[in-house]
């Protein structure tokens, strides 16, 4: 089937109590290995490029990956969406949605919340009519290597979500309610409270970031309790560089370009197997 709309994806999770998972990729074997699983287990799944990875390291043209996720989702009858995870940059947002990318996420997190408001609001406008979904973010969900994960005055506030939400009309938004982007240094415990509190505020669909190194039980809980949509990006990376070097230490010592085509094959059925166990969490 054709991309899925993130909106009608993030409808299907809250009225089935449960979160879609969305995976940063880079190329064709992260989202070749997610789409397949996803097809696989019939689970609702989301792709997402990070813009530092295509204009800060050349790993992804937006275009390209646009057109590349595409083709996958053609192939499959799941629903695949394509999202443009943080970016704070207006005409880099513009451009990845000229080049066809159906959802986009504008991050004001670090702003003023009125600027946030309002920048957030334009892009909003001007996404509608092209028919893309807009997140944003409020609160701040910070970096695991800062520690400032437990900072509460970075916590999003209930109040200020039911605003923001309503005077921006963002399809979803990622809080802040004690996870962090990157490696934990010790164990996260998300606030369940407060998002439920942010959840009872607002009808948005709310977003989890920084799910790497979350322990299930919480995930499971956070997922009945209104977040919608799960970020996984630095666990994934972390596999696939793993998957790379265990692929090229065993094979050191061989000089056969070959080696490079097989190992395509070995990191997709290393990414799937962490895909299929990851995918569970998704109650669909």
């Amino acid at each position: 089937m054709a991309l899925e709309r993130v909106s009608k994806i993030l409808k299907m999770a809250d009225e089935a109590k449960t979160s879609v998972i969305a995976f940063n990729c880079i190329n064709y074997d992260m989202a070749y290995s997610v789409v397949t699983v996803a097809e696989e287990l019939q689970k609702p799944v989301i792709i997402m490029l990070y813009p530092e990875h295509n204009y800060g390291f050349n790993n992804a043209d937006v275009r390209g990956f646009a057109e590349t996720v595409k083709s996958l989702a053609s192939r499959v009858k799941v629903p695949v969406g394509l999202h443009l995870d943080h970016s704070s940059d207006f005409d880099y947002i513009m451009k990845a949605i000229r080049e066809g990318f159906t959802s986009v996420m504008f991050d004001g997190s670090m702003l003023p919340v009125e600027e946030n408001i309002r920048l957030s609001k334009k892009v909003v406008e001007v996404a509608r009519n092209f028919d893309v979904d807009v997140e944003a973010e409020l609160g701040r969900v910070g970096f695991a290597k800062d520690s400032d994960e437990d900072n509460l005055d970075l916590y999003t506030k209930p109040e200020v979500a039911a605003e923001f939400c309503r005077e921006t009309g963002v399809t979803s938004v990622a809080v802040a309610i004690g996870s962090a982007h990157g490696v934990y240094l010790e164990t996260p415990k998300l606030d369940i409270e407060r998002l439920e509190e942010i959840n009872r505020a607002t009808e948005t669909p709310l977003v989890l970031h920084g799910g790497s190194g979350i322990p299930n039980d919480q995930l499971e809980v956070a997922f009945t309790k209104g977040i919608n949509k799960f970020n996984v990006g630095t666990e994934f990376f972390q596999l696939y560089y793993d998957t790379v070097f265990e692929y090229m230490k065993a094979h050191e010592s061989e000089r056969n370009v070959n080696l490079l085509f097989d190992m395509s094959k070995y990191v997709q059925d290393k990414l799937m197997a962490y895909l299929r166990e990851k995918m569970k969490l998704s109650k669909f």
